[in-house]
């Protein structure tokens, strides 16, 4: 085996892993978002040379889980996307990038997902990079990891 991938493994989940197999993860698909940024896991990662996969990056979870609030209304994130003529959805892609990781933001919209590549084009400052930093409530959008089970989650996938 040459790379394995894992997702939503926490750090006693990545702890296990690590004491029983010889192949380190290549990559850990996380939630994280500037309202969840998960920043010990992270940390974990980088010490063993796993990267950081973001799911839900731009928090989108935060728009349709009921949350008071979303990340694309936030004044920080938007004032940063004003500043650069850009969105806050591009900001927090290019806050992604910046930091290393690795984003898939989800969007059948084509208008939606040609705007998600257009974050090659400007660069955060560390203020800006660190006023995003400073948002994280430390609140999951998502399910706990310990409760994504086959019985809570299992689809049957039909065959074609």
């Amino acid at each position: 085996m040459r790379a394995v991938g894992v997702s939503n493994f926490m750090p006693e989940h990545l702890t296990r892993l690590l004491a029983e197999v010889t192949v380190v993860p290549a990559v850990n698909q996380i939630e994280v978002h500037p309202f969840f940024q998960q920043t010990a896991l992270q940390r974990l990662h980088s010490e063993h040379g796993i990267l950081t996969q973001a799911w839900s990056p731009i928090g989108g979870i935060t728009s349709y889980r009921g949350g008071e609030k979303r990340t694309f209304d936030d004044p920080t994130l938007r004032e940063i996307a004003h500043q650069h003529g850009k969105s806050a959805a591009q900001v927090m892609l290019r806050w992604h990038l910046q930091e290393g990781r690795s984003a898939i933001p989800k969007s059948t919209k084509a208008a939606r997902i040609a705007e998600n590549f257009d974050v090659f084009d400007f660069e955060l400052t560390s203020g800006e990079l660190a006023a995003i930093d400073a948002l994280d409530t430390g609140v999951r959008g998502g399910p706990e990891p310990d409760q994504i089970t086959l019985e809570t989650f299992r689809r049957e996938i039909p065959e074609a």
